[in-house]
């Protein structure tokens, strides 16, 4: 790119701010607003050094005393020449400092035209860069952990294994159609294709499947606080979040719709969900609640099952029938509640492990909460630092569409189609794949993805 861009790329009002410079003239621009406090002016400067001095204004006066950091291309967070400037945060010396260096001949970036500018330079593939944005956005240690291990590369280098071992079955079939005059040329043998495809189909599965965990992750876990009315649900939530965000009532049937509250365990965001009690609808509007409760269930991979101690033997035998097929994929974690209305002794036993507690007087709490953190290092024990976790929907659709790219080469294999078909399926499953990487990127995709960056990155 020809242009020298700028951009202010920390919020004003702190004590230190950032503007951001580059482009082939960045440190030329630089140089003619900067004085350093002694030494070399920057065109004489080695990269990866910080100078000391002052900006001036317009009529040559200081405007802010500054730390100058030059990069040299291609060691730069874009690959071309750049100029960080630390000032002051002042909203005045940011703005008149974002000024001058578009009167000296920078343009204003465009929102992500830094990271855009790094990918299309090479320092980075598209799924990293989107993972710039992931990373900035983070606001738990598992979203970080997820943003972290794609700016390193690790979901890249697993789709880049996967190409090249799709690329090499493609150039089997590709010497096959170079041939195809002579009909009894084969290049490979069937069966062994058919086994490298199905290989390639299940680490594409296995990736598709991921995304749950990582949408997952990326947009709170859902957990399902279900039962019976009246068996304390909203308590529950109110005191799970730490303030009254339902309405608590001995009325039954209270809560008739589902209320949502997001809470960070452990590092890891929860969508705690309160539903409507579970019994024989008396109205149209309780039945709509009830049937959204069970929608919840399913969307749930965490559900909280809250029993009344008075009478939790017998809801319990009431609803595990029916709960039992919902719940066989999830993480169950079956809690009586209201021990405080019974003495120890009376408490009642289920044929399942189940904590006992009091919401309304807060007892036992911490026991919960102990089981809902080892539930959560269950659900994310695939996600070390170098597992791959899909939690882009971008990456999730194309990984779909080569999946099912995939399902059609090993059906053309089994069927015996002719190879220039089997190739075209082929082709498309690596092309799919390219897209995530920005192998072969269209304008329109690259503006989709970086017009949600935030100015200055």
């Amino acid at each position: 790119m020809n242009t020298t861009i700028c951009a202010q790329a920390t919020p004003t009002g702190g004590a230190i701010g950032l503007v951001r410079v580059s482009g082939p003239q960045s440190i030329a621009i630089v140089d003619t607003l900067f004085k350093p406090l002694k030494g070399e002016p920057l065109s004489r400067r080695k990269g990866h050094t910080a100078t000391f001095g002052q900006i001036t204004d317009e009529h040559g006066e200081c405007l802010d005393e500054v730390l100058v950091t030059l990069f040299r291309a291609p060691h730069s967070y874009t690959g071309e020449d750049g100029v960080e400037i630390s000032c002051h945060g002042s909203a005045y010396i940011m703005r008149q400092l974002v000024q001058r260096l578009l009167d000296a001949g920078c343009c204003l970036a465009q929102p992500g035209e830094f990271t855009q500018r790094a990918f299309i330079n090479g320092k980075m593939d598209l799924s990293q860069a989107e993972a710039v944005a992931d990373l900035i956005a983070s606001d738990t240690a598992a979203n970080h952990r997820m943003a972290i291990s794609q700016l390193k590369g690790h979901f890249s280098n697993k789709l880049r294994s996967l190409r090249e071992e799709l690329i090499h079955i493609a150039s089997m079939f590709e010497l096959e159609l170079d041939f195809s005059d002579h009909e009894d040329i084969q290049f490979a043998d069937r069966s062994h294709l058919l086994q490298l495809a199905e290989q390639m189909t299940e680490h594409i599965g296995r990736l598709c499947q991921s995304f749950k965990l990582g949408n997952a992750l990326k947009r709170g876990i859902p957990v399902a606080i279900i039962g019976k009315t009246n068996a304390g649900k909203s308590t529950l939530l109110n005191v799970l979040v730490g303030e009254e965000r339902a309405l608590v009532s001995d009325v039954d049937g209270t809560t008739r719709d589902t209320i949502e509250e997001h809470v960070v365990v452990d590092g890891t965001l929860l969508r705690f969900i309160d539903t409507a009690g579970i019994r024989h609808a008396t109205d149209q509007v309780e039945r709509m609640g009830i049937d959204r409760t069970f929608a919840k269930i399913e969307e749930a991979e965490v559900i909280i099952w809250l029993l009344d101690a008075t009478q939790a033997a017998a809801h319990y035998a009431e609803l595990w029938p029916r709960l039992q097929p919902l719940v066989a994929d999830k993480q169950l974690i079956v809690v009586i509640n209201k021990t405080d209305l019974l003495p120890p002794a009376d408490l009642p036993t289920l044929p399942c492990p189940a904590l006992y507690l009091s919401a309304r007087h807060e007892q036992h709490i911490d026991s919960l909460r102990r089981t809902l953190s080892a539930t959560l290092a269950r659900l994310t024990e695939t996600a070390g630092p170098t597992d791959v976790i899909v939690s882009n929907e971008r990456h999730y659709q194309a990984l779909q569409q080569a999946l099912a790219s995939m399902h059609r080469v090993m059906d053309g294999l089994t069927a015996g189609l002719p190879t220039d078909l089997v190739a075209q399926d082929l082709r498309e499953c690596i092309a799919h794949l390219g897209d995530i990487l920005g192998e072969v990127t269209s304008t329109d995709l690259l503006h989709n993805v970086f017009s949600h960056f935030c100015v200055g990155k």
